[in-house]
């Protein structure tokens, strides 16, 4: 079976359960979000796909195949994840921190191809920070080093592409932009799985959401049946009112006073 399938996966660290009974199907080239208040598994759930991490029961399997079974190398081939908080201890430029990106598909004591260099640049360009392809990456801001680390996610060109918080550390115009170029690239038959905490970013582009709570699946199907006032209320103990706007999109609007 094609895409990400969990099937009853159990974890915890020191004899705390921190995912129970976790189960679904992700098909091929959707735009899916990870919801849910903090300490609800989502970080836990992204290394167990990402293969970081191996479940204590249960199953997690990619395009038929155990995570656990692959190479890492070919698993690299396959899958990225961007992790909530990348420290760089290197003193590399960004364009060549992007091109790390191409590592798995570089052969071992062979150089970087014309196609590796224009991957990195289009990830450059994607993530609007090729003037930034010259500075180091220790001089750069929290939000400009995150930025360059989703760069580097994109210039590896896997199929699926997963993300912990990727957009939290940017202002609105980088938030909106990146995931508007994942939006595009689910659409184009890659398969995207976002940890989020704005969920009205998650209205407006994943097709569907995972609604993690107490390291359990809560709800799970297509956003705009999943995500209501009911819902806020019910995971994050807050008020808040759907609002259908012009052309059919929908937003939160929270309820700052009682």
């Amino acid at each position: 079976m094609s895409g990400i399938v969990l099937d009853n996966v159990n974890f915890g660290y020191s004899g705390t359960r921190c995912l129970e009974s976790v189960g679904f199907h992700l098909d091929k080239g959707g735009f899916y979000g990870l919801i849910g208040p903090n300490g609800s598994g989502k970080s836990t759930l992204l290394d167990l796909i990402s293969g970081y991490l191996q479940p204590q029961s249960g199953s997690v399997m990619l395009d038929g195949r155990a995570v656990s079974r692959y190479r890492r190398s070919s698993l690299a081939n396959l899958l990225t994840l961007v992790p909530q908080a990348v420290t760089f201890n290197f003193d590399f430029s960004v364009y060549d921190t992007v091109l790390m990106g191409r590592h798995p598909h570089i052969g071992r004591f062979s150089r970087p191809s014309n196609d590796d260099h224009e991957y990195v640049q289009n990830a450059l360009e994607m993530l609007e920070i090729t003037r930034l392809s010259h500075r180091s990456i220790r001089q750069l801001s929290g939000g400009e080093k995150q930025r360059v680390t989703i760069a580097r996610a994109l210039a590896q060109d896997t199929e699926y592409i997963l993300l912990d918080e990727g957009t939290a550390n940017l202002d609105i115009n980088h938030s909106i932009s990146i995931m508007k170029s994942l939006k595009d690239l689910s659409t184009g038959g890659k398969t995207i799985l976002a940890a989020l905490h704005d969920l009205n970013m998650a209205l407006a582009f994943c097709d569907s959401v995972i609604v993690l709570r107490d390291g359990q699946v809560h709800q799970f199907g297509k956003t705009e049946e999943v995500i209501n006032s009911d819902l806020i209320a019910d995971i994050y103990n807050v008020s808040a009112d759907l609002v259908e706007r012009e052309h059919g999109d929908r937003q939160l609007f929270y309820r700052y006073s009682h």
